[in-house]
């Protein structure tokens, strides 16, 4: 396969969000599909007979595919066959393979081991965890589960799961607050690519800026904001709070940047919510992590950002 293919292949792969283990099945399968039909495929003769799932789609047939590279561990106990989506799924993936396929030759053997690499990204995927502990602090809370950002981070040249746990916990923070549908949320790649947008997140006249490295560039936005008419508002973690304060001052904007610590800025909200009861905090918590799971399944790639909640 060409290493435009491969390029397009990832770039599908992104745009349709071919991550969870319901479209890495469909994938597997519907690639075998093309090695024994051949491309261009119909995808109307992929589907059963009642037309009501994809044709092949099991668990059998996913093993099968997945025991060929030498993984034994099991994708999905219903091989895809109940996910919703599966159709959409696999009409979608049919285009794209008629695509490929008009462009020139497609090498399917090199189709299939970009998803197997895909496969062994999702089983690596390891969550977050964080432990409800009536003894521990909800300020540690939000530590703990940063830190072990910072800490996989660290083992992960080239990633930045840090800045991206602490923006989707800030936008967390405030659908809960606010309600879904009031701030607009994007993955972490595009929320910190340089653009036009005033900050992560823009609620009314003010712009939230979330970081976990204050410099110079996001001070000078906060100072674009101020001439836009808007009133920067900026997030960072503990040991980025006295830098930011700090640049912010030798910017002269020391007076007019509203600069946070995550822990409190999450924390303080989590006992308003639980009503200052036991109860309600864990309620609470469970809320936030519902949510932040629910924006990184919707706009990132890597199920290793999603955060498991144990009781």
């Amino acid at each position: 396969m060409t290493g435009a293919h491969q390029q397009e292949l990832a770039a599908f792969a992104v745009e349709k969000r071919f991550r969870g283990k319901g479209p890495l099945c469909v994938a597997l399968v519907v690639t075998q599909h093309a090695k024994s039909m051949g491309l261009p495929l119909d995808p109307d003769r992929l589907l059963t007979e009642g037309g009501g799932q994809v044709l092949g789609l099991g668990k059998g047939a996913v093993q099968a595919v997945l025991k060929r590279h030498g993984v034994t561990r099991v994708l999905a106990d219903e091989g895809g066959r109940t996910s919703r989506g599966s159709l959409k799924n696999m009409r979608e993936y049919v285009a794209f393979l008629n695509n490929l396929s008009r462009v020139g030759e497609v090498d399917l053997d090199a189709v299939e081991a970009f998803w197997i690499e895909r496969v062994h990204e999702f089983f690596a995927g390891k969550p977050f965890k964080i432990k409800l502990d009536a003894a521990r602090s909800l300020r540690m809370v939000v530590r703990d589960v940063i830190a072990q950002a910072v800490d996989r981070q660290k083992t992960t040249p080239g990633m930045y799961y840090a800045g991206a746990v602490l923006q989707h916990l800030v936008g967390a923070k405030l659908d809960c607050a606010l309600g879904k549908g009031t701030v607009e949320h994007n993955s972490f790649s595009t929320a910190d690519a340089p653009g036009s947008r005033a900050g992560d997140f823009l609620i009314g006249d003010v712009a939230i800026h979330v970081t976990t490295s204050p410099g110079e560039a996001v001070i000078e936005k906060c100072r674009e904001n101020l001439n836009d008419g808007y009133r920067p508002m900026l997030v960072t973690l503990q040991r980025g709070l006295t830098v930011a304060e700090g640049l912010a001052g030798n910017a002269g904007l020391a007076d007019r940047i509203d600069i946070f610590e995550v822990e409190q800025f999450v924390a303080l909200n989590l006992y308003e919510w639980g009503k200052f009861g036991a109860e309600g905090r864990k309620t609470a918590v469970a809320d936030l992590v519902e949510r932040y799971n629910e924006i990184v399944d919707e706009f990132e790639t890597d199920p290793s950002l999603r955060i498991e909640l144990r009781r």
